[in-house]
């Protein structure tokens, strides 16, 4: 019976440098994006002093941006919405930070409350409201950077031809 264990034989992971994947410093997949939206959830202290309201129009902040990737901090009061729109060629993650938002989707509408995410490809057509009567808060990572956002009128499914660019 051999006694050798498997790190006697194949040797110390950490002395096989090769091996060893080196630290991003930035995320590039779609978990360490969903990540990312996370971590930057889970430091209030980040995010919370930087909040507005607006009662006319959704008030938005570009709060961080890396190499191919943008992360916004939007408010919600009461009854605003974002409109049917996908997001152009951009991926993306939707974190609600405070609050409860709802999404409608062809699928169907699903309500969001505080640490609810949403991951959605590139042409995702969404719309997004507050039909609550508090404030809500979300973030939303966009990988590429949001280069477009267009516009789908009425509840139909959207066309090529609907896309108006934003």
């Amino acid at each position: 019976m051999n006694s050798d264990s498997d790190l006697q034989i194949a040797g110390d992971i950490l002395e096989v440098q090769h091996l060893l994947q080196p630290a991003r410093e930035h995320p590039s997949t779609v978990s360490e994006f969903v990540g990312l939206a996370r971590s930057v959830a889970a430091d209030r202290a980040r995010w919370a002093p930087i909040v507005r309201y607006d009662s006319v129009s959704r008030w938005y902040h570009r709060l961080h941006q890396g190499p191919g990737y943008e992360v916004w901090l939007l408010s919600w009061v009461p009854g605003q919405g974002s409109g049917r729109h996908d997001h152009g060629l951009s991926a993306g993650v939707l974190t609600v930070l405070q609050g409860e938002l709802t999404e409608h989707t062809e699928r169907g509408t699903r309500s969001l409350g505080a640490g609810a995410q949403r991951s959605f490809a590139p042409g995702y057509v969404h719309e997004v409201v507050n039909d609550s009567l508090e404030p809500a808060v979300s973030l939303h990572v966009y990988y590429p950077g949001l280069t477009e956002m267009p516009m789908y009128p009425g509840q139909s499914a959207p066309t090529a031809v609907d896309a108006v660019p934003a």
